[in-house]
């Protein structure tokens, strides 16, 4: 598996869709050259607009943008993204369903030298409580190219959110995506781990460590957080021992409340034990490695198998 970055995949698929389609604009909050939205700026300075330190004027501009008829990406750190702006993007763009698609860049603990302030913990949770919101998580380049082609071609607002690091492939670079669905990554009989992000490759990591133990584990990636597939959902966790949720945010409002929810509402055979993994009610930390955080925060590989082996216990 080769390392791509996340942050490149979103320029560049940024700069595809200016090609292709003359309606799309961008809006940057003065991190332009790390979220990489200037590999669009480059070729398109006229659709491209620098708007300085100012997030919730971002959004704004971009809300106008889109009354005008553009598809219109707004880019900056997910902490930032999500949390300055949120009065914005729930007025100016949630309510009136308005074409705005957010890329929440170097998301989760993965902008690791920059401690609290700067790592997005809650992101997943603010997004995906707001009504019209679709909230979208790969995991790898691969996934982020293709979902940042789907946000143009969905109709109403848009937030997705990468990693700042080099990162594994695990995703086929030549499977359609699916915008709306799980993504079975590995197959098992004995516990399910559902994923979003960087933590599939962690989970499938996990998987082969369970392998060696007789512990079959099924692996699920879920791209889409909102909204949820509910019925890919139930059916991965059905005849299971036990399941798992893993992400790198908080595990209260995201991924791991999403599957819980659905996993309530389904039928008898699919209600297994859910272990949530993440980040549990705290914020993040400086480290001088993002290896170290996955560390502190118990998000390694031997983690999730310890974790998976406590669920089907």
């Amino acid at each position: 598996m080769s390392n791509m970055n996340m942050r490149k995949a979103y320029g560049e698929a940024l700069l595809e869709l200016g090609r292709e389609n003359g309606r799309v604009v961008a809006l940057e909050a003065d991190l332009g050259k790390s979220t990489m939205s200037n590999l669009f700026g480059g070729e398109f300075p006229d659709r491209y607009f620098q708007m300085g330190i100012a997030e919730a004027n971002m959004i704004s501009t971009a809300a106008g943008l889109a009354l005008t008829g553009h598809v219109a990406f707004a880019s900056t750190f997910a902490v930032f993204a999500s949390g300055r702006p949120y009065d914005q993007i729930r007025s100016s763009v949630a309510i009136p369903r308005l074409n705005v698609k957010i890329c929440g860049s170097s998301a989760g603990l993965s902008d690791f030298g920059d401690g609290k302030t700067h790592q997005s913990v809650d992101d997943i949770a603010l997004m995906r409580v707001l009504p019209n919101m679709k909230v979208l998580s790969p995991a790898d380049y691969w996934e982020t190219k293709k979902m940042v082609k789907a946000m143009a071609a969905i109709d109403g607002p848009c937030y997705i959110r990468v990693n700042r690091n080099d990162v594994p492939s695990v995703t086929d670079p030549d499977a359609p995506f699916e915008f709306g669905k799980v993504q079975m990554m590995r197959d098992g009989a004995d516990a399910v781990i559902f994923a979003t992000g960087f933590m599939v490759h962690q989970s499938l990591e996990a998987a082969k460590l369970l392998a060696a133990e007789g512990i079959g584990a099924k692996v699920v990636n879920v791209g889409t957080i909102k909204p949820l597939d509910v019925e890919g959902v139930i059916a991965a966790a059905k005849g299971m021992k036990g399941a798992v949720t893993v992400e790198e945010a908080s595990v209260i409002g995201g991924l791991g409340s999403a599957v819980c929810e659905a996993l309530a509402a389904g039928p008898a055979d699919s209600r297994v034990r859910v272990l949530r993994m993440g980040i549990q009610d705290r914020f993040g930390t400086s480290a001088q490695r993002y290896e170290e955080l996955l560390e502190a925060y118990g998000l390694t590989p031997a983690d999730i198998a310890a974790k998976a082996k406590e669920a089907i216990a």
